[in-house]
């Protein structure tokens, strides 16, 4: 049996952040794949998907206004909403400027939280569902060199606990997906990168992938929460 025969939402609308690399990228291209129509929110056009189904939505996430405007010219019932936007800065704790700080906190659980505030309404009357990409930092307590990326991400997996627990008799899902060390753009601000081993570093496509399983369940079934690790954890320091 199909997803398709599983799941009646298997295809609508989507909205994506970070639709424009990475993970966010990843989803919105497995998503277009599966017959979506794709809003995607994003930094640069020119990396964006190019297909017909996606639709690139310019929007800074660390704006509330921005994030109003870009939601308003979405045309049709959003029926799955994807947070898959993430900043992260790392070093002592001291060694962070509070526009870092606030960047983060802005990105990673702000911009969840007002989306899902924004489209609430037509995803509990579609019985559709939220899917944050959260990080298996959020379930660590010892996230040295990072503690504040950690505290953001620790804050959207209660958030999307909590979410589903109030909507879930609506027929909303709400799904959260913790993904380790990724081979992604997100280590750019760190004096650190995932180990080149293949076995060190999870792929945006295996994300994508864990994303698309836990969305093609069955009508009825919830997967609420998946942690994607690598094999070995390994990391390289940035030669300076």
């Amino acid at each position: 049996m199909s997803s398709a025969d599983t799941n009646k939402n298997t295809a609508g609308i989507a909205l994506v952040t970070g639709a424009t690399s990475g993970i966010g990228r990843a989803i919105a291209c497995r998503l277009l794949d599966e017959a979506f129509t794709v809003y995607g929110i994003g930094r640069d056009a020119s990396k964006a998907p190019v297909h017909p189904g996606f639709h690139f939505l310019p929007a800074d996430l660390a704006d509330a206004a921005s994030v109003v405007k870009a939601v308003a010219s979405i045309t049709g019932p959003v029926s799955l909403l994807v947070n898959a936007a993430g900043v992260a800065y790392y070093g002592p704790h001291e060694t962070l400027s509070p526009a870092q700080i606030a960047e983060m906190v802005a990105v990673n659980v702000t911009a969840p939280m007002t989306l899902s505030n924004l489209l609430l309404r037509q995803l509990k009357e579609a019985q559709g569902t939220v899917i944050n990409i959260s990080s298996v930092t959020a379930k660590r307590g010892n996230n040295t060199h990072g503690c504040a990326y950690g505290a953001t991400k620790a804050a959207l997996s209660s958030f999307s606990e909590s979410l589903f627990e109030e909507c879930r008799k609506s027929g909303l899902r709400v799904i959260t997906i913790h993904p380790d060390l990724t081979d992604t753009a997100l280590y750019r601000n760190a004096d650190f990168t995932p180990d080149p081993a293949p076995d060190c570093s999870l792929t945006a496509e295996e994300v994508a992938q864990a994303v698309w399983d836990a969305y093609s369940a069955r009508s009825g079934m919830v997967v609420t929460d998946i942690t994607l690790r690598p094999q070995r954890n390994l990391i390289r320091r940035k030669q300076n």
